[in-house]
Parts: structure tokens; C-alpha cells; sequence
């Protein structure tokens, strides 16, 4: 028992740290903050451009959903850590945006805006850094597992499977 009591403070004490710390990661954000107009306008202006594939828009679309849906990782009303997990999700979703457009395309966006690669590239660079580096691997190899979801479904048919059972009578459709 006594044992346990002391593993359970060390246990909190370590989970506070790690919120505190996480808080302070967070804090280098602020300078960005001041460019998330011209990061705004940057991604509205990449929405825009047919060169971009609607599977990328369709995954800021779905960003948005999470950001304004009801339903959260985390509850909205669990002060700090209900809104970190949006800021988590839109900041991952952004970058998973970013990384399947050409640098050719982001450049010619980011010169259009008068915003320098440099400061850009710095600027992704720091937003990395806060996102937990479990969370960074598994968002890193997000791409090649859904890609190989995709021709898992397509090779299996799934999906005129699906629609069969969804056209049969009595079917929820």
C-alpha cells in the first residue's frame, strides 16, 4: 500500500510535468501567431487550385468537421487539454495537407503571398516539434497505410460488397 501511494504521486507528478512541459512547447507558437493570416490565406489559396487533389481538400474538410463537431478526443469542457486536442488534430491534418502538394506548387503560393520559404519552412519545423514524437511517426506513416487501405479495398471489391448489402431488401438504405 505504501508502495502504491508512492507510485501513484510519482505517476501524477510525472503526468504534470508532462502537461506543464507540453504547455511550454506550445508557448513557442505564439510568434506564429501573427502569420496565421498569410497561413490562411496560403491554404484557401491552395483549396482554390484544381492541381490540387480533392482527397487533400476532402482531409481539410474533415478537419474542420472535428474542429466543430460536438464529438472530441478530449471533451472541450476539460479546461486546456478539450481545445489542445483540436489544435493537435488541425495542426496534423494541415501538415498531412502540406506534405502531398508539390513544393513547386508551395512555392509558387508562397511567393504569390510574399511569404519567404525560409520563414515558412521554419515555421512547419516548429509547429513539428510540439506535436508529441508517438503522434509524429503514426501521422508520418498515415499516408502509405491509407494508401494501402485503399488498394486493400479496391482489390477486395469492398465496396461493391457494401453496396450490395446496402441495396438488398430490408437493408438500412
Amino acid at each position: 500500500p505504501a508502495g502504491q501511494a508512492r507510485g501513484t504521486g510519482r505517476a501524477r507528478r510525472s503526468r504534470r510535468g508532462a502537461i506543464i512541459g507540453r504547455s511550454l512547447t506550445t508557448l513557442t507558437l505564439l510568434p506564429l501567431a501573427s502569420r496565421l493570416p498569410s497561413y490562411a490565406r496560403l491554404v484557401v489559396d491552395l483549396l482554390a487550385d484544381e492541381r490540387v487533389s480533392v482527397a487533400r481538400k476532402a482531409l481539410l474538410a474533415g478537419i474542420v468537421a472535428y474542429a466543430v463537431s460536438p464529438l472530441d478526443l478530449i471533451p472541450d469542457r476539460v479546461p486546456v487539454l478539450g481545445v489542445l486536442d483540436d489544435v493537435v488534430v488541425g495542426v496534423l491534418g494541415v501538415e498531412l495537407f502540406l506534405s502531398g502538394i508539390s513544393s513547386e506548387l508551395i512555392d509558387e503560393k508562397l511567393d504569390r503571398l510574399g511569404i519567404p520559404r525560409a520563414a515558412f519552412d521554419e515555421d512547419r519545423a516548429r509547429v513539428r516539434r510540439t506535436i508529441p514524437r508517438p503522434v509524429r511517426r503514426i501521422v508520418k506513416r498515415l499516408p502509405a497505410m491509407l494508401d494501402t487501405a485503399g488498394r486493400a479495398t479496391r482489390d477486395l471489391e469492398l465496396g461493391r460488397h457494401v453496396r450490395g448489402w446496402l441495396t438488398k431488401e430490408g437493408s438500412p438504405a
